[in-house]
């Protein structure tokens, strides 16, 4: 069983060292003219917690994360507390769905996390402090090996552990993904759920993710079915035996 740690509150933000961190959203829908892309959606994110956020195309899935992102306008509320139950403002790490990178493409690893953490030139010599930092971030993913390798070259797997290490960077109280099992094998799934549930331990993150991949599912704490507004929440069990999920996705029995 995982151990809570204390989380410490400084000038009203979060010790990044402790992780700890609980979302809150309630009723919040979005709405554009007339047409109304979610609806009173409401749900808790507990800290540690894995969610899986699914439902079909034009559910509102992007939306929703681009709200909690504070990227997007919406009525309702959304609120971040500590286990102990003081509000703050987190550091939310985002993972993308997979951009595609042109396999000639000269960018390598080092260069993208370079741009990405520093204001340093890349087309000068980085100096071994910077590499060593970039290192210190890949290790997070266990993908040190990758720091000199072209970003067009990394499979599907390799892709998604760089995503990742730079979402971690600096430690979030939140992590959010946006498909990362889609272009990975069954194996490199098996890998990256294994990576993601080390990381939430390691720093107490909670991780909200959104998937197509419904053999993922038994492996989260939770799923949350969405379609506008929510179907259902609660177990991979108890969603995927629903009626809603059954109708939704036209399948027979659960997952």
């Amino acid at each position: 069983m995982r151990k809570n740690k204390h989380i410490t509150i400084k000038n009203g933000t979060a010790d990044c060292s402790s992780g700890q961190c609980c979302l809150k959203v309630e009723k919040l829908s979005v709405t554009f003219g007339e047409d109304e892309i979610l609806k009173e959606v409401s749900f808790h994110l507990h800290c540690g917690e894995l969610i899986a956020l699914i439902g079909p195309n034009g559910a509102g899935k992007s939306s929703l994360f681009k709200c909690i992102l504070g990227q997007m306008p919406h009525s309702g509320r959304i609120t971040f507390q500590t286990a102990q139950g003081s509000r703050f403002k987190p550091l939310i790490g985002y993972v993308p769905q997979s951009p595609s990178f042109d396999p000639g493409d000269p960018v390598s690893v080092l260069d993208l996390f370079v741009c990405s953490v520093s204001s340093w030139p890349v087309w000068l010599p980085i100096p071994k402090p910077l590499r060593q930092q970039v290192l210190d971030c890949l290790a997070r993913v266990n993908g040190e090996s990758l720091i000199d390798k072209r970003v067009g070259a990394l499979s599907g797997g390799e892709l998604q552990r760089v995503l990742l290490a730079m979402a971690l960077e600096p430690l979030p109280q939140i992590l959010i993904l946006d498909e990362p099992f889609s272009g990975v094998d069954m194996e490199g799934e098996r890998q990256l759920f294994e990576l993601l549930d080390e990381i939430r331990n390691r720093y107490d993150l909670s991780i909200l993710l959104c998937t197509h991949d419904f053999n993922t599912l038994s492996l989260m704490d939770k799923v949350l079915l969405l379609k506008k507004r929510v179907l259902q929440m609660g177990s991979p069990e108890e969603v995927t035996r629903s009626p809603e999920f059954k109708e939704l996705f036209s399948v027979k029995g659960g997952i």
